[in-house]
């Protein structure tokens, strides 16, 4: 399978410093910031800082160092955030991939939401 990475993406975008970003958490690997539009008191992205489309693509191409940083990002910034299951009620993370997923940036990205109960995530259809 090929990914076809879009090195237009707003991702890539705010990677090269080209859009504003309010940074939460930046690693050798990774940067998480806040969503410009939160869902919940916690809604934050994390993103690889490499060229990779889903998280299918990144565990096939990544390093084993930017898979562990990213891994560690994510938990850093749960903790940051004060949702880990230690701190607080817990969250969601979430990463869309694809069309049938409804991915909207074609960058690697996870959302983690907390701060509040969510719901469920689907319903039956």
């Amino acid at each position: 399978m090929s990914y076809a990475y879009d090195d237009q993406n707003i991702f890539a975008k705010i990677l090269r410093g080209e859009i504003p970003n309010t940074t939460v958490l930046e690693t050798e690997h990774s940067l998480a910031f806040r969503d410009l539009y939160p869902q919940a008191p916690t809604h934050v992205l994390v993103i690889p800082k490499g060229a990779y489309v889903s998280y299918d693509h990144f565990a096939t191409e990544a390093s084993e160092a930017e898979i562990v940083d990213y891994t560690r990002a994510i938990a850093e910034v749960c903790r940051l955030e004060g949702v880990t299951l230690t701190a607080g009620e817990g969250f969601r993370m979430i990463s869309n991939a694809g069309s049938h997923g409804v991915q909207e940036v074609p960058h690697l990205h996870v959302h983690i939401l907390g701060g509040r109960p969510l719901g469920r995530m689907l319903a039956k259809a």
